[in-house]
């Protein structure tokens, strides 16, 4: 008997790992011949009842190295079948290559293509240019005094400002966009000047230094006031819904004369009156008006043959607006909470 158990244990020891190339259901035939109920172990013990008792210390303990080497072999492939299942599984095949989650446009960048989209219906062509400007583009061409406060440090970020140099900063608004198409082009000239913008304002919950501006400049024979309030009309109902009205308020722009601020009806309450639109049932959303005839002549226009109007709006605050957001700093967090909420918006 005892040789038998050492044959056993030799077998055991002997088996392979390769033996074993394709389920789990291999080890448990394994383990079943061993330790089953009919199994080997089982079997033996039996015989061992039979022993003479000066022989069952010797061959009780080739029972137990035989019981040991069968449990640690059945561990072993267990440990091997199933680290062979996980590798298949990466790298079935069949699974895709990429698993890292797919991205999706941020709020300002759908708003900003919406409102483009909305301007190209009706003839307007995107125009871009450099965020770092000169003290002409920025200002002067534009019609700001000299002693204007959005020259002052406070308003603007100066990259150079040395004397007897023109000064050089980052751009304020997009209206530098437009003069340099119309420095640069005949009318008619119908654009738009989507981009970013900086000022140096305190961060809070309703200002930051970085946000991004639309400004659209239309010049043309014979362009009236009335075509620009048919002009605000249209975005207004494209933008929020063709319920939406409009309202405009005399107001003061260096470079626009007449100048205006455009209010719609609160698309929250309905122009009912709510916390939002503080109870007026209006809400501001931009600021435009004539082309001032200065502003067309700096740019080599004559003012006496064309005429143009001009309107601008923040992005953040129409984001604000159309999705209810109450925090401008959400928009420059990359807070993954807030981005995933606009992830179905095309």
């Amino acid at each position: 008997m005892k040789a038998e158990i050492l044959e056993y244990i030799k077998e055991i020891q002997e088996t392979r790992i390769e033996k074993f190339k394709d389920t789990a259901a291999e080890v448990e035939q394994f383990r079943i011949k061993y330790l089953g109920k009919n199994g080997v172990m089982n079997q033996l013990f039996e015989q061992f009842k039979t022993v003479p008792n000066e022989q069952k210390k010797e061959l009780g303990q080739a029972l137990n190295q035989l019981k040991t080497a069968a449990q640690q072999k059945i561990e072993e492939f267990k440990n091997y079948v199933e680290s062979k299942e996980e590798s298949a599984h990466l790298h079935d095949l069949t699974m895709p290559t990429d698993f890292s989650e797919l991205g999706s446009r941020h709020v300002l960048s759908v708003v900003m293509n919406e409102i483009s989209e909305i301007f190209s219906r009706i003839g307007f062509t995107v125009a871009e240019s450099v965020e770092i400007e000169d003290d002409w583009h920025l200002f002067s061409a534009l019609n700001f005094p000299p002693d204007h406060p959005a020259r002052d440090m406070q308003d603007t970020f100066f990259v150079e400002k040395e004397e007897g140099k023109q000064e050089v900063a980052l751009r304020t608004h997009t209206s530098s966009v437009q003069v340099r198409v119309m420095e640069n082009n005949k009318p008619p000239i119908r654009i738009i000047a989507p981009g970013r913008v900086f000022r140096n304002e305190a961060i809070s919950a309703r200002a930051h230094c970085i946000f991004h501006q639309v400004e659209a400049l239309y010049v043309d024979k014979k362009v009236t006031f009335a075509d620009l309030k048919q002009t605000l009309l249209y975005f207004a109902k494209e933008m929020f819904g063709e319920q939406t009205q409009i309202r405009l308020r005399p107001s003061y722009f260096p470079f626009t004369e007449p100048s205006a601020e455009m209010d719609i009806s609160c698309n929250i309450c309905g122009g009912k009156g709510c916390n939002i639109c503080k109870g007026t049932g209006w809400l501001e959303i931009l600021g435009c008006g004539m082309v001032d005839p200065n502003v067309l002549e700096a740019c080599g226009i004559d003012s006496k043959q064309y005429s143009g109007f001009a309107l601008g709006m923040g992005v953040e605050r129409m984001a604000m607006l159309k999705y209810q957001i109450r925090d401008l700093r959400l928009y420059f967090e990359n807070d993954l909470r807030f981005l995933k909420q606009f992830e179905s918006i095309i």
